[in-house]
């Protein structure tokens, strides 16, 4: 009859434990990442979803400001032919109006596309965080 000492089936308990544990890790490792994947594809799509509404700003006061500049013209035109007459004035009003509507859509749109304003900052915090909870269990 053989007999094993304490020892040796202990180490053997820890040993089978080992790879479980290992395992167990490296679900939740990749469990994490799955996450931290997602929370970045969905904050990339809300900063594209922002950049898209802002170029299409900057696009629509471009297009008032083309509008704006053919209604100056216009305007010129007609206060050069008339010397200012009515109509000459009237078409610098409605010209000053729509220029001053293009920049301010101008200006609002670039605003909206700077760069910080597009970065994925949650997906940013949670990975540090993430970071730091592996470097403590590991330390720990």
């Amino acid at each position: 009859m053989t007999h094993t000492p304490p020892d040796q089936g202990a180490a053997h308990t820890d040993r089978a434990s080992a790879p479980e544990l290992l395992s167990e890790a490296m679900n939740h490792a990749t469990g994490m990442m799955r996450g931290e994947l997602d929370l970045f594809r969905a904050e990339m799509q809300q900063s594209l979803n922002k950049a898209i509404a802002a170029i299409a700003m900057i696009a629509t006061g471009a297009v008032l400001l083309l509008v704006s500049l053919n209604v100056f013209a216009a305007a010129f035109v007609a206060w050069l032919t008339e010397a200012g007459v009515g109509p000459g004035w009237s078409a610098l009003i409605v010209g000053g109006v729509l220029a001053i509507i293009a920049v301010v859509l101008v200006i609002s749109g670039k605003n909206k596309l700077k760069l910080v304003n597009l970065a994925p900052t949650r997906t940013v915090r949670n990975v540090q965080r993430d970071a730091e909870t592996l470097k403590e269990a590991r330390n720990g």
